[in-house]
């Protein structure tokens, strides 16, 4: 029967948060470290925007999953990459280098052995090597075309010995030069969308309005002569919770929705007789926001839900010459999976 574990000396929240603060202090180390290398950063994001080849990452251990991350965020954002496991390397998968590529090695220690031992090989096969290390004296830095260092720094865990803080630091200067790389290369987000077709960020990046105008009587209308009667009755035979308001050519000028109903009736005191006869122009919200159909739909969520003084919950969706093809609803992008960063 194994013995008890020991009772903690202090409260887990309190070790999170200390190793947290680890991380950030050393986070913000790495800013003063990084202002003294920013000619090293920019040749290395030069070599990466140049190399005909390949990127190729290589570590062994947490730096090895840390690299395999980088390579996979490379390759998402246009820059073609794979990753290299130092050990693999020395039975035949070093044969995927080349002298076209740039290869990243990653070593904490800047001493890691399966790590030295292939640099070598890399040289030999007339690749070019960025160094990211800690110490800057170290053999993979000297050993480096270019080497981004953070230093000596001690882990997070009591003992300074679980890869915490270091892969933290790996992880901010591979997304460093991730995002250098897109902005040099002027990757943006027709690009982006190009590489995520599916998926949350698929959505987001390539449905369309006219994707979302589907079911029955998508788009109702009534003429700016109608009354507010017939008009109601269109609201109510539909399901979009509005209507589109057209002048004789069949061109949009003015929307009436649930809201204005409620309106209108809640201000009109007198006959109701009356107010149905009421021609819809006087009524209607004239001149309304609108979207074309080839909107994206995120954009058209973020111009509801960021419009002022108000959210409104329905766009009508116009073609060419300004006339209606459809009504959007708030609802239909939200179940579509839509949502719009505040």
């Amino acid at each position: 029967m194994s013995a008890a574990p020991p009772e903690p000396s202090v409260p887990a929240h309190e070790t999170g948060r200390r190793v947290i603060a680890s991380e950030r202090d050393a986070l913000e180390a790495l800013l003063g470290a990084f202002d003294r290398q920013r000619e090293a950063f920019d040749r290395a994001v030069e070599l990466m925007l140049s190399c005909p080849g390949r990127v190729i990452l290589c570590g062994i251990g947490k730096s090895g999953q840390i690299g395999r991350k980088i390579a996979a965020t490379l390759v998402s954002t246009g820059t073609p990459a794979v990753f290299l496991h130092p050990a693999e390397g020395f039975h035949g998968d070093v044969g995927i280098v080349t002298a076209r590529d740039v290869v990243v090695a990653i070593s904490n220690s800047g001493a890691t052995r399966e790590v030295m031992e292939l640099v070598p090989t890399i040289r030999s096969l007339g690749a070019r090597v960025i160094a990211l290390t800690g110490p800057a004296a170290s053999p993979l830095a000297r050993a480096a075309d270019v080497a981004l260092c953070w230093g000596e720094i001690r882990e997070a865990d009591a003992m300074g010995l679980v890869p915490t803080v270091s892969a933290a630091l790996t992880l901010a200067l591979g997304d460093a030069l991730t995002v250098a790389l897109m902005e040099r290369r002027g990757f943006g987000a027709n690009d982006y969308r190009l590489f995520h077709p599916s998926g949350a960020i698929g959505t987001k990046l390539t449905l369309r309005v006219v994707d979302l105008l589907r079911g029955p009587h998508p788009n109702p209308v009534v003429d700016q002569s109608a009354s507010f009667g017939e008009a109601l009755d269109a609201v109510t035979r539909g399901t979009w919770g509005g209507v589109s308001v057209v002048d004789g050519a069949g061109r949009l000028v003015g929307l009436l929705t649930d809201g204005d109903v409620r309106r209108t009736i809640q201000v009109s005191r007198g006959d109701v007789t009356a107010l149905l006869k009421r021609p819809i122009g006087e009524l209607m919200t004239r001149g309304p926001v609108t979207v074309t159909p080839e909107t994206l739909a995120l954009d058209a969520l973020r111009l509801m839900e960021r419009h002022q003084p108000r959210p409104i919950n329905l766009l009508p969706v116009v073609g060419p010459e300004g006339r209606p093809v459809g009504l959007l609803h708030i609802h239909t992008l939200v179940q579509a999976g839509l949502t719009a960063e505040r």
